[in-house]
């Protein structure tokens, strides 16, 4: 396919403008580029390469996206038409309270929606991310313990943790500190009262964790943080497996951050916007970013008179329109619709298990949540095919590939998350596959090693083009 500069030709537009009723201004030539090196193409040529480039894109609306970890389900088009409803789309974050009652009243009950899904006693929706609730809720940690005069200088993580965890706690000044899992996939809890000092802040617990398991011990763990004064924090980012179902406050934590373009069903991916509210019980709440939305007498206004928080996280009060996507989200789905979508999303991960189990080892032998883990340790043993190899064949039969090589504590790993959104047709449409590749590694090795065969360009040196990219540009 050509470059839209490859298809320039002098003299064509995709449109032109005619003369204006007002008279010509000479610009300052320091303000003006002597030259824009931009294409100059006809409208059709303009429309036909964009629209080509896109049927090259893939997306959970084209097809089955079984990214583990990152919850690639599909969201609902009624989210979309309600966060375009005119009262949104045209509000200005600078009009008059009384003039944003409805808005307000949304970022309102979806906090409170929130507070009740997750048992916190106050939430945030400041963050515009997961990552970016993450570092809102380690800097909660640290003011807590500066308000306490309490020097802490260390957070716990496990070793199967999301980068961003360590990341986050990295930004706010913490030493990071390792946590063992244990055989079963869940944490090593002699590890766990070894390191857990009254020198550590916290540990951040994804749970279910990232190879899908819930952790057993939960109520121990946090027994041993709270017994040493520490935190309990929560990486929320997997709350579709447990929402309506349990609530990380009653099982001991302190703080969660959520990821609205996972659990909740906004967009993902492309860059955001994304949204990671941030929840806290009461000895958290005094802390959290300003403004806070209060109402009183009936009027919903925002107060930021709050001399104990860590600021403003974010322009405004954060993306409001993946706030309405959510609380459409919600509300369409009321507290029986999300429990039945736990109970989906981890139905569905289980069956992907059981059927895939006896052509892929499992990475661990227990039921899992809203993912599994497996790998492709036997096809390499006996075939030389690895996990890369099987990922890059699942692009010619029309597949995304899974997360691969993560968690890092597994060898040759591959993280399935089929969602609760997926038929079971389209997962034994997807398992049939999968055992399709795992019969090539034996009598065709070749044709994976090649894999993919349908895609305009075919495997590239990843390395070399991280490290010496070449940028090409030809007028």
């Amino acid at each position: 396919m050509e470059l839209i500069f490859e298809k320039s030709r002098v003299g064509r537009r995709a449109s032109e403008i005619q003369g204006f009723d007002v008279p010509a201004v000479e610009l300052d030539a320091s303000l003006v580029r002597a030259e824009i090196d931009l294409p100059e193409v006809a409208e059709i040529d303009l429309v036909r390469h964009y629209t080509q480039l896109s049927r090259r894109n893939f997306g959970v609306d084209i097809g089955f996206y079984p990214l583990g970890s990152c919850t690639m389900k599909y969201n609902p088009k009624i989210n979309e038409d309600m966060a375009k409803l005119a009262g949104f789309t045209e509000a200005h974050p600078y009009a008059p309270e009384a003039w944003s009652q409805g808005s307000l009243q949304l970022m309102f009950e979806l906090e409170k929606d929130l507070r009740e899904i997750c048992g916190m006693d106050a939430f945030t929706l400041q963050p515009a991310a997961g990552a970016h609730g993450e570092l809102t809720g380690v800097m909660l940690i640290k003011k807590y313990f500066e308000k306490r005069g309490e020097k802490r200088s260390k957070m716990l993580i496990p070793d199967a943790a999301h980068g961003t965890n360590p990341a986050s706690s990295a930004l706010c000044g913490y030493e990071i500190v390792s946590v063992k899992s244990n055989a079963e996939g869940g944490l090593d809890l002699d590890s766990l009262r070894e390191l857990m000092t009254e020198e550590v802040a916290g540990l951040m617990l994804t749970n279910p964790n990232t190879l899908g398991l819930f952790e057993r011990n939960i109520t121990e763990v946090a027994k041993i943080v709270h017994a040493k004064g520490g935190l309990f924090y929560c990486d929320g980012a997997n709350t579709n497996a447990y929402m309506g179902i349990t609530r990380p406050g009653d099982l001991g934590f302190d703080v969660i951050q959520l990821n609205l373009h996972k659990s909740f069903s906004t967009p993902h991916g492309g860059g955001g916007p994304g949204s990671g509210p941030v929840g806290v019980k009461q000895i958290l709440t005094d802390f959290l970013p300003v403004p806070r939305i209060e109402l009183n007498d009936g009027v919903y206004s925002f107060v930021g008179d709050k001399p104990d928080s860590i600021g403003k996280m974010k322009a405004f009060y954060g993306n409001f329109g993946v706030m309405v996507k959510a609380f459409t989200y919600i509300r369409s789905l009321g507290a029986k619709g999300l429990k039945r979508a736990a109970e989906n999303a981890v139905l569905n991960a289980n069956y992907v298990m059981a059927r895939l189990s006896p052509h892929f080892d499992v990475a661990y032998q227990r039921v899992c949540m809203h993912e599994c883990v497996l790998t492709s340790e036997k096809q390499v043993r006996e075939n030389g095919i690895n996990t890369k190899d099987i990922a890059k064949r699942m692009i010619d039969y029309g597949i995304h590939p899974p997360t691969i090589y993560f968690p890092m504590i597994v060898h040759e790993a591959m993280m399935f998350e089929p969602t609760e959104t997926e038929s079971k047709e389209t997962l034994d449409e997807f398992c049939d596959v999968m055992i399709e590749i795992a019969g090539e590694a034996k009598t065709n090795p070749q044709i994976i090693h090649d894999a993919p065969l349908t895609t305009p360009v075919n495997r590239l040196d990843e390395v070399k083009a991280a490290r010496e990219p070449r940028v090409v540009y030809q007028k």
